[in-house]
């Protein structure tokens, strides 16, 4: 096959518009299935999606689309399937309204209906169930399958509990009987806010937690660590909250994906976090244990001194595997087994299954024994212990994490831990294992071109499948969201947008040649509102880039906080900078984030010769930098203004950054996020989106403004940090 005649090759081409465009048929059958046929770009420029690139993202949602008879087939399919259902598999209400409920009933079925409630006390639990009887009479309003069938609506009360409930149909006709089940989702309005952020704004550093580590650390950050970190800021420095990087389950083995945002599943936890030596078992360990494990922690902790050195994951985690093995090998007290034995049972099966994929990779068999076989259950049976020790490995990773919140929550934070929720899992990770039939295992997802990456993003990441979503209830969203939300104050959501549309990616395609698909952002938001409820934690959601209308206005009103940062905030008038008065208040503000530079190197411009480095623009570099030297006056015009900046310090990045933080200090934003990197005067970049190898992203340990290692002890006697803490405070 030459290159001309490759999959790539010939996408392309079609692409370039020697393929057709979508026929009305076509974009009538894409409208069905929420897959956008033309949007307008960050540029408000109108753009069309390719025919192909529609036929390619329907396929991936199991809908035949390649001919014009396939589909009007699948036109057809569409147009019948709510009608074969007698009950919808999801319906998801606000609390406090009375609704109706779309049944499709054979006609003249007599039909009885049920509604059971969530047995958690704390919402539907203890509440009998409701019934009702109706007979499915009148004109039949569609044949399906050469049947008639009536549409009913069933009037609901308006006092229905919170949670998650079940609705069963069951329908006789001529003494045929169908059933059916489907999902009713209770939900608040909207989430209250914790008093303490309705009476004043609050503030946190937010932090890499691999990069900021303690002398006692293994090479990386680890729970101890952040709880360390959590209660010094709030004792010392009246941090409220602590903000990390996701810190969802990995791959076991290596090579190890270094992104956070690229996790093997998010209803787990990565046990790369876990301190041995504060495993409760270890304190009794024999000796020869216990030099062992030392042993290992030395050569992990070798070489922290060299802060230009990556953090070698593929080194580090064999090393503290190696000491967790030991330990899991240790005698535990009855009531502590008696712990391990609730924790696995509360989430069996799903535990089993990602444990077992561990232990799979462990064999390098990766996605080669097909979940729920014969073969991976002969493998379970045979290495039951390596099973049972991944299971492990999650139980301690999940109270040592509730050790670092409680340690945030003992030294005076009112929030705590907010952990960061990443869009995605890794193609060939947990979930594409175990649950591959919710996933489009032929696309990823990714950002179109915007104004910071303008040749768009593709992350890898294959999306969940909407209607798979609505089929199982929301059961797998329910389960991740819980995940998460355990042992943490707050959630930032990462491109919450995805709650609304996300950009599907075709394989071969580049990521400008993407297209939108529309979730039931309804459903989405709803049961993120009522989940967040039930753990009493805030919601952030990271609303940046290219959105639909009106989607900041509605995470507002379901009292979701939305994410400001200084540099992306602009004037619609002039596109200067907006100023601190006119942010948002229900938001995370803060100057940058893990995808920019530290401000001081923002200012200086690395964002900029970074990419054009490495092909990442789509201008001349000398374009691109007066641009961003155009933006750094803005900012020191409107600093110097309004008396945050100096003007005889203009010229200092430093100050600058300093005087940014003032700045902050001055929105009506309720969370105010600070970078740990800003603080300790770090330079470099955590993360260079759009790069994968080009780059060592998320592997760049803390360092100060003159490049040596900072550890967490040194934090305090930093005076970078001083200076931002006093500001902070109202200090500075």
């Amino acid at each position: 096959m030459t290159s001309q005649d490759s999959p790539r090759a010939r996408f392309l081409a079609s692409l370039r518009g020697e393929g057709p465009t979508p026929s009305l048929q076509l974009t009538e059958l894409a409208r069905k299935y929420g897959v956008t046929t033309d949007y307008t770009n960050w540029r408000g420029e109108p753009k069309r999606v390719s025919a192909l690139t529609i036929k390619a993202v329907l396929g991936a949602l199991g809908v035949p689309a390649d001919t014009p008879g396939q589909v009007q087939a699948s036109l057809d399919c569409a147009d019948d399937l709510a009608w074969s259902q007698l009950v919808p598999p999801t319906t998801v209400v606000r609390a406090g309204a009375s609704f109706s409920l779309p049944l499709h009933l054979p006609q003249g079925a007599k039909t009885v209906i049920y509604v059971t409630f969530d047995d958690d006390p704390a919402f539907g639990g203890g509440r009998p169930p409701l019934s009702y009887e109706v007979v499915a009479d009148g004109a039949a309003s569609r044949e399906v399958a050469g049947a008639p069938v009536v549409r009913v609506d069933l009037e609901l009360p308006g006092d229905l509990p919170l949670g998650w409930h079940r609705i069963a149909v069951e329908a006789v006709v001529d003494r045929l009987e169908s059933r059916s089940e489907g999902a009713l989702v209770v939900c608040p309005d909207h989430l209250e806010l914790p008093a303490t952020l309705q009476e004043h704004a609050v503030w946190g550093p937010m932090v890499q937690l691999y990069s900021v580590r303690s002398h006692q650390s293994w090479g990386t950050g680890d729970f101890a660590d952040l709880g360390q970190l959590g209660a010094a800021m709030a004792k010392a420095n009246g941090a409220d909250f602590v903000l990390i990087n996701p810190i969802h389950a990995a791959q076991p083995v290596a090579p190890f994906e270094p992104s956070p945002y690229l996790p093997a599943t998010r209803d787990f936890t990565n046990p790369y976090y876990i301190r041995p030596q504060d495993i409760p078992e270890y304190a009794a360990a024999p000796a020869p244990v216990k030099a062992r494990v030392e042993a290992l922690a030395a050569q992990a902790q070798a070489g922290n001194d060299d802060a230009q050195a990556q953090i070698d994951r593929d080194k580090l985690w064999p090393l503290k595997r190696e000491a967790l093995e030991l330990i899991f090998t240790l005698p535990r007290a009855a009531a502590r087994q008696s712990e391990l034995d609730a924790y696995h049972a509360g989430l069996a099966p799903a535990i089993d299954d990602f444990a077992l994929w561990c232990a799979l990779m462990d064999h390098d068999l990766g996605l080669a024994v097909e979940h729920g076989s014969p073969e991976a259950a002969a493998f379970a049976e045979q290495h039951a212990a390596e099973v049972e020790f991944h299971v492990w490995l999650q139980w301690i990773a999940d109270q040592q994490l509730a050790a670092a919140q409680q340690a945030c929550l003992d030294g005076g934070m009112a929030i705590g831990i907010i952990k960061d929720l990443a869009v995605g899992v890794h193609p060939e990770g947990a979930d594409a294992w175990s649950r591959k039939d919710l996933l489009a295992t032929t696309i990823q997802v990714g950002a179109p071109p915007d104004y910071f990456n303008q040749v768009g993003q593709g992350w890898s990441e294959p999306p969940w499948r909407p209607d798979a979503l609505e089929a199982t209830g929301y059961a797998p969203y329910r389960a991740m969201l819980r995940a998460v939300l355990a042992h943490a104050g707050a959630l930032r959501i990462d491109h919450i947008l995805g709650l609304f549309r996300l950009w599907w990616i075709p394989q071969h395609a580049s990521p400008g040649d993407g297209t939108y698909v529309a979730y039931n952002h309804e459903a989405m938001a709803s049961i993120l509102v009522l989940e967040a409820t039930r753990a009493g934690a805030v919601v952030v959601g990271e609303d940046l880039g290219v959105m639909a209308p009106g989607v900041r206005q509605y995470l507002a009103s379901r009292g979701l906080l939305g994410n400001s940062i200084v540099w992306f905030e602009k004037d619609d008038d002039d596109y200067h900078q907006l100023p601190p008065e006119r942010f948002r208040r229900l938001s995370l503000t803060a100057i940058t984030t893990h995808d920019l530079p530290p401000t001081s190197a923002y200012l200086a411009g690395e964002h900029i010769t970074q990419r054009n480095e490495l092909g990442m623009l789509d201008q001349p570099l000398e374009q691109a930098m007066a641009a961003a030297r155009a933006e750094r006056g803005i900012m020191i015009d409107i600093l110097t203004e309004r008396g945050f900046l100096d003007p005889a310090l203009a010229g200092d990045d430093n100050e600058i950054m300093l005087a940014m933080h003032r700045f902050l200090l001055a929105t009506p934003a309720l969370l105010l996020g600070v970078s740990l990197a800003d603080m300790a005067g770090e330079r470099r970049t955590q993360n260079l989106p759009g790069t994968d190898r080009e780059y060592p992203n998320w592997s760049v340990p803390l360092a100060d403004a003159s490049g040596r290692a900072q550890f967490l002890e040194d934090l305090p006697d930093n005076p970078t940090f001083q200076r931002v803490a006093a500001v902070m405070q109202g200090n500075g």
